[in-house]
């Protein structure tokens, strides 16, 4: 009986997890080139139950094998689905869709002032001070470092390249992984890359004048969100049913 309230304790602390994640999902649904994340639950090991010196049993030995029992469940991973959303044109010429795999590289500097590249799928671009930034003003790399634009009409190509009044300043530094399972998120919808992250050619193509949808389904989202729900309450019946039935063993069975 005990076990079994530890194993829907543990299941409630999964799928409060569960909750979370999908919260999120449904929070950054508009959110620019947002990918939508998973929660990958697995069961613990299975450990065998004995019935320990049971006078009904015929067996000459001290304990006799009931069966395996699991104690539930709990969150071995967060999976990001990296599927690429739908492509929404803005016509707005700081606005970059990637159609393909791949990342913008981006240069970010964290609290202490150190320096790092992470990478994005958010092209909704401006300029400040004459250089190429994000919305959370982190700089926009190219193959020459930060890009600095001169005043005139900015255009990208598909490969990356980008000009001014015509005039080439600078190429995208788009990156590509063998894998992009091996990114985790980092903060204003940008990832940083773990030691298992391989770098590999871009094969994607710059659509300039659009954006890239967040890949949230709402409707789907808001389905988990109640069977998750729903999985919360049936936890919590169990675990009031399993405190009641120990209340009245300690307080009713024991004055017979």
């Amino acid at each position: 009986m005990v076990r079994g309230l530890y194993t829907s304790g543990v299941g409630m602390m999964a799928v409060m997890r569960k909750f979370d994640v999908i919260s999120d999902n449904i929070a950054n649904a508009d959110t620019t080139g947002f990918k939508k994340d998973t929660v990958i639950t697995r069961s613990f090991s299975e450990e065998l139950m004995k019935r320990l010196d049971d006078p009904a049993s015929n067996q000459t030995a001290h304990s006799v094998r009931v069966g395996r029992v699991s104690l539930g469940v709990f969150v071995d991973t967060l999976n990001t689905n990296f599927g690429s959303g739908a492509i929404r044109i803005t016509d707005n010429e700081f606005d970059l869709a990637i159609n393909g795999d791949g990342f913008f590289t981006i240069g970010t500097t964290d609290e202490n002032g150190e320096y790092a590249e992470k990478y994005s799928r958010d092209g909704s671009l401006t300029v400040r001070n004459g250089l190429l930034v994000t919305k959370d003003g982190n700089t926009v790399l190219g193959l020459n470092g930060v890009i600095t634009l001169p005043e005139g009409e900015f255009t990208v190509s598909e490969a990356g390249e980008v000009r001014v009044n015509g005039e080439y300043i600078d190429t995208l530094r788009m990156t590509s992984f063998t894998d992009n399972q091996t990114l985790r998120k980092y903060k204003d919808n940008l990832y940083s890359t773990t030691p298992e992250s391989e770098l590999t050619n871009f094969q994607g193509r710059v659509q300039q004048g659009a954006l890239e949808a967040s890949n949230v389904n709402s409707i789907s989202e808001m389905v988990d969100m109640i069977t998750v729900n729903r999985l919360y309450e049936a936890n919590q019946r169990v675990i009031t049913t399993i405190d009641t039935t120990l209340g009245r063993a300690v307080n009713d069975i024991s004055r017979k």
